[in-house]
């Protein structure tokens, strides 16, 4: 017996050092090393990371059919962008970017829009958010209308619904516009589950609330809060890749961006939480949508106020600088890290020399300021010749792909 005991002493001494070892090895700190707070012995995130300052500016731009100048949402789906209003519209609209005023519209005609204010999807279903809550913030009919993508398509929709109210929320007297933390205009569907981010007029944070994907009536489950100091309007998710991005924008209608990643399940928040300024000032941005997590589609809905008149647009931004790598597209966008152009003012010829003649496929399209594709060129060679001579004066952008991959971009002047 004192041998068995003596045995076993033995052992818990041995899984106890072992225990304290592995604990001791675990160090807690910031693992990304694109943050100015990186600790290279960290070993587990702990989302502490802080970053510098950074602003991105769109790649290509596109005015927004009328019908749409309440754009909300976005989704891409069946090689087409999907969009819908945020007031009694009750269509949600088909478009391609190629002819943007091509568009159809898809009715949904035994429902309601209170306020649709977001939809997302997975393989099965369109996920349509009505809860928009920023009258009074004390809306009881809360729901997401869930809708067979088979059935949306042959204009003879079957639509069930989820409907919901915040767990956290219990006093439901009336706060007056814009004046609630339960209004919420964004969320994900993942292989199980919904997932809410709150738009907080007040605190200006942002919670994320879970509930299932299924019809029936629910509590939305609380998880966690983000200082955001923001309002965010859209979100955009790639299981499979694990990364999420948010959107939204300031008091002063300055949008951004919020890339989330490195986060443990499905508390975003958890991990690394990047912002991003999006250089289009006095713009109240809506939805995004994404196919690769590099290139974003962004809304923005018309907003006028004197002397301030910003139309409804769709925007796209590429994040290869920050997702790029993460994502494995670091040997494409590695291998032309930037291309030489010249003269810069050009007046009748502007020379495209490549550091990286090998890649094939590239493509450089020219873009006006107000973000319109003028033209678009193949390059053949390690130097190119664009004849710019019938430009009129001023600042353009050129935009070099790979295969439709976004490389690089630059700008150049025409005197």
């Amino acid at each position: 017996m004192k041998i068995i005991l003596k045995s076993l002493r033995l052992t818990l001494l041995v899984f106890l050092l072992c225990f304290v070892s592995n604990t001791n090895a675990q160090i807690t700190g910031c693992t990304d090393s694109s943050a100015t707070n990186f600790n290279a012995s960290a070993t587990v995130n702990d989302g502490s990371c802080t970053y510098n300052a950074a602003t991105i500016s769109s790649i290509e731009s596109w005015l927004l059919p009328s019908a749409m100048s309440e754009s909300s949402g976005l989704i891409i789906w069946n090689n087409k962008i999907w969009t819908h209003n945020d007031d009694t519209d009750i269509n949600i609209y088909s478009l391609d970017t190629s002819d943007i005023n091509n568009y159809t519209a898809f009715s949904l005609t035994s429902c309601v829009n209170n306020d649709w204010e977001e939809i997302s999807q997975d393989s099965t279903y369109i996920y349509m958010g009505d809860f928009g809550n920023n009258v009074n913030g004390n809306r009881t009919n809360l729901k997401i209308l869930r809708i067979d993508k088979a059935s949306f398509l042959l204009n003879s929709p079957i639509i069930d619904t989820i409907n919901f109210s915040y767990s956290t929320q219990t006093d439901f007297t009336p706060t007056g516009g814009n004046n609630s933390d339960f209004d919420c205009e964004a969320f994900i569907v993942s292989s199980d589950s919904i997932y809410l981010f709150s738009k907080d007029w007040v605190s200006n944070k942002s919670t994320i609330y879970a509930l299932p994907k299924i019809p029936g009536t629910y509590f939305a489950d609380s998880i966690s809060t983000y200082d955001v100091q923001g309002l965010i309007t859209g979100a955009s998710y790639l299981e499979n890749k694990h990364k999420l991005v948010l959107s939204g924008y300031s008091s002063l209608l300055q949008p951004f961006i919020v890339l989330l990643y490195d986060f443990q399940n499905h508390d975003f928040f958890s991990g690394n939480k990047r912002k991003i300024s999006i250089n289009l000032p006095f713009t109240q941005v809506e939805g995004i949508a994404t196919v690769d997590g590099v290139n974003y589609f962004i809304s923005n809905e018309s907003f006028t106020q004197t002397p301030i008149n910003t139309p409804a647009r769709i925007n796209r931004i590429n994040l290869s600088a920050y997702f790029g790598g993460l994502l494995g597209f670091n040997s494409i966008h590695s291998a032309i890290e930037k291309f030489d152009i010249y003269p810069n003012p050009a007046t009748d010829v502007l020379t495209i020399k490549m550091n990286s003649p090998s890649l094939s496929d590239l493509k450089m399209t020219i873009f006006n300021p107000l973000g319109q594709m003028l033209n678009s060129y193949e390059l053949n060679s390690s130097e190119s010749n664009i004849n710019v001579s019938n430009y009129n004066q001023g600042v353009y952008y050129c935009v070099i792909t790979a295969k439709n991959t976004f490389l690089t971009s630059e700008k150049f002047v025409k005197q």
